[in-house]
């Protein structure tokens, strides 16, 4: 009962030290949402300190303000494009779109072996001797597909 007076006494400043606990949180369980929540509850805190709520009142304007940070956060998120120095890292048969190499081994019923560098990678196009010029067009998944040069 002793806790329940206390809140009640220091109403903002509970929230105020809520919404910090909050953020301490997010430094320790990452994932963004406890940082919106811990902001909510500061600015919460803040409100009920220059205008008295009821706690009711407290709780939906606690609420409304994690919901709302929370959505906006998550929206400017998932929207914003990934920038990286290195945009082909894990796609290795993107890098060799547009080269042009000698074909190792015939293409047989549209598919063969091409080696590149030190690894063979399976090949799809018309059928075509060994020692044929092929340009790379295109990739489905580990096949590369081909074209004479």
């Amino acid at each position: 009962m002793q806790i329940v007076n206390f809140l009640v006494e220091n109403g903002p400043w509970s929230w105020i030290v809520a919404g910090l606990v909050l953020l301490a949180l997010e430094l320790v369980l990452p994932g963004g949402f406890l940082l919106w929540m811990g902001i909510a509850g500061i600015l919460t805190g803040l409100i009920t300190l220059f205008q008295p709520l009821a706690w009711p009142v407290q709780w939906l304007v606690f609420g409304v303000l994690s919901l709302v940070s929370i959505l906006l956060w998550v929206r400017f998120t998932r929207n914003r494009a990934t920038q990286t120095d290195r945009p082909l890292l894990n796609e290795r048969t993107e890098h060799f779109i547009g080269r042009e190499v000698v074909l190792d081994h015939p293409i047989v019923d549209g598919f063969g072996r091409l080696t590149i560098g030190d690894t063979t990678w399976r090949v799809r196009g018309p059928d075509l001797p060994a020692g044929q010029r092929v340009r790379i067009v295109g990739a489905e998944g580990p096949v590369l597909r081909i074209e004479p040069v």
